[in-house]
């Protein structure tokens, strides 16, 4: 399930100058091929990263990069935030969670809900932003995670949820993003709209 062999050469930037081109689309199907293997397909990862979320994930990616400095970190993380994202996908949609487990999704589900919800309302209703606030929902979050998927996989998947969720808890980060005049604020405002689309539609 949780097999990452040969993946460095897996998706990674190109080292020859060259535009900037990151999709996650493109990085969710890479994920579906290696975990599915042969029977990995477009619709497959269409249905474990939506439109939407591909859109949010793009505009994360690109505050990511401003925010490190660096286009090959940046795709690191957001690499690693598809692979857990779709693999936890793929153990939900095959019945792999214990009576247990599925409290624990529940939980997982209320908690991002209340992120995402946060997240929108520190952008829309000014001078409200508290970053250590949205950073400890944050990490909240990323406890639920590793005590939903501790059974399932391997702890080369517990160091990337970590490595995703420490990126985006972190305060210096959030305080970045959440500038009212910084160059992140039209990416703030995307993720935003396609947050609150993610809302209206019961997904978050």
């Amino acid at each position: 399930m949780d097999s990452d062999s040969g993946e460095q050469s897996e998706g990674e930037p190109g080292t020859a100058a060259g535009p900037d081109v990151f999709s996650s689309k493109s990085l969710a199907l890479q994920a579906q091929k290696k975990i599915l293997s042969k029977i990995a397909s477009k619709t497959v990862a269409n249905m474990l990263i939506d439109d939407t979320s591909s859109e949010i994930f793009d505009e994360l990616y690109k505050v990511t990069k401003e925010h490190t400095h660096s286009k090959k970190e940046a795709h690191k993380i957001m690499k690693d935030l598809i692979k857990v994202a779709i693999k936890i996908g793929i153990l939900y949609r095959n019945n792999q969670f214990s009576q247990e487990e599925v409290v624990i999704v529940e939980k997982f589900r209320k908690k991002l809900n209340q992120t995402a919800m946060t997240i929108v309302s520190f952008y829309e209703v000014e001078y409200t932003f508290d970053r250590n606030v949205l950073s400890k929902l944050l990490h909240e979050c990323k406890d639920l995670v590793h005590e939903l998927v501790q059974r399932h996989l391997t702890p080369r998947t517990h160091g990337r949820i970590n490595h995703v969720f420490n990126h985006f808890a972190d305060t210096e980060f959030l305080s970045t993003l959440y500038s009212l005049d910084g160059d992140c604020r039209p990416n703030l405002k995307r993720i935003c709209e396609g947050i609150n689309k993610l809302l209206d539609e019961k997904v978050l």
